[in-house]
């Protein structure tokens, strides 16, 4: 009989560790996490509350999956050692399979806010896929990012009373934030990325490009949550824009250092962006 032993045991955790690592833990906790908030805001409760976390979260991990399977080869091409699959801690079959699992999890759970919230997440989760899966190659490689941000408020808000539909602010406030993080997520690996043939549009543009665009959007995304809502702007607004606009210029400043940097400061802007929408309401609710 075979005995694992500590050794497998190990090997496991290892695995476990990698598929982990695979996921892309921190746009997906960001992600998810924004999603949860919007939805607390808006006023569904803990159990309406729970079912989107689990849908986004499920979507996330599948995309996730999905991005690390799909590069496999290109990232063991320009040795990406920092990637789990390419460092050996897991491999390519069950982070795929693994990325089927998430999504075929994710459906029930889209579905369990409504049939409307339920097609809206699934298209945003799809968009997402058919970057991983081709997309990203092509010139309207911020078209998923765009689609799958501006449609978040809508799932949250369909799954509400009366399946109203959000502010056009909010949903356009998601998009531009959906574009800045496109820009910001691909920053770092633009040139790795023209050495395997990816060639979208940030990898076109070329980097300086890219690093003075990825203010533009996430200024636009809080300029319209703070702007774009019946109101004064108040001081929580002015308060929102004005750390958008220190983060965005440090961003922009030490991304010359390190790309990684303007990743960071997106993630940083849309946490201002979630305060925000918790101080001045979210633009949804049910009838």
């Amino acid at each position: 009989m075979l005995n694992l032993g500590r050794s497998g045991r190990g090997s496991r955790r290892s695995a476990v560790a990698g598929l982990l690592r695979a996921s892309h833990p921190g746009p997906t906790i960001a992600v998810t996490a924004l999603t949860t908030a919007l939805a607390a805001a808006s006023g569904r409760d803990a159990a309406g509350c729970g079912l989107v976390a689990g849908a986004a979260l499920a979507g996330q991990l599948s995309v996730g999956w999905c991005n690390d399977a799909a590069d496999a080869a290109r990232d063991t091409a320009v040795g990406r050692t920092a990637k789990p699959v390419v460092a050996g801690a897991v491999s390519a079959a069950a982070v795929r399979a693994a990325s089927i699992t998430a999504l075929a999890v994710c459906v029930p759970l889209s579905f369990a806010s409504g049939p409307m919230a339920g097609v809206v997440h699934l298209v945003a989760v799809s968009g997402a896929w058919a970057y991983d899966l081709g997309l990203k190659s092509t010139v309207v490689s911020w078209l998923p990012y765009v689609v799958a941000f501006g449609a978040l408020p809508a799932f949250v808000a369909l799954g509400l009373p009366g399946h109203p539909w959000p502010a056009w602010s909010i949903s356009l406030a998601g998009a531009a934030l959906g574009a800045g993080a496109h820009l910001a997520n691909v920053l770092p690996d633009i040139e790795s990325d023209l050495a395997t043939g990816v060639r979208g549009w940030p990898q076109r543009i070329g980097r300086a490009r890219v690093r003075a665009l990825v203010p533009v959007p996430l200024l636009a995304a809080t300029g319209l949550l703070v702007f774009g809502q019946p109101g004064p702007a108040g001081r929580a607004g002015w308060a929102g824009l004005t750390a958008a606009g220190v983060l965005t210029a440090a961003g922009w400043l030490l991304g010359g250092r390190s790309p990684r940097v303007t990743f960071a400061m997106a993630i940083a802007v849309a946490a201002v962006d979630v305060a925000l929408l918790l101080e001045r309401g979210t633009g949804i609710t049910g009838t």
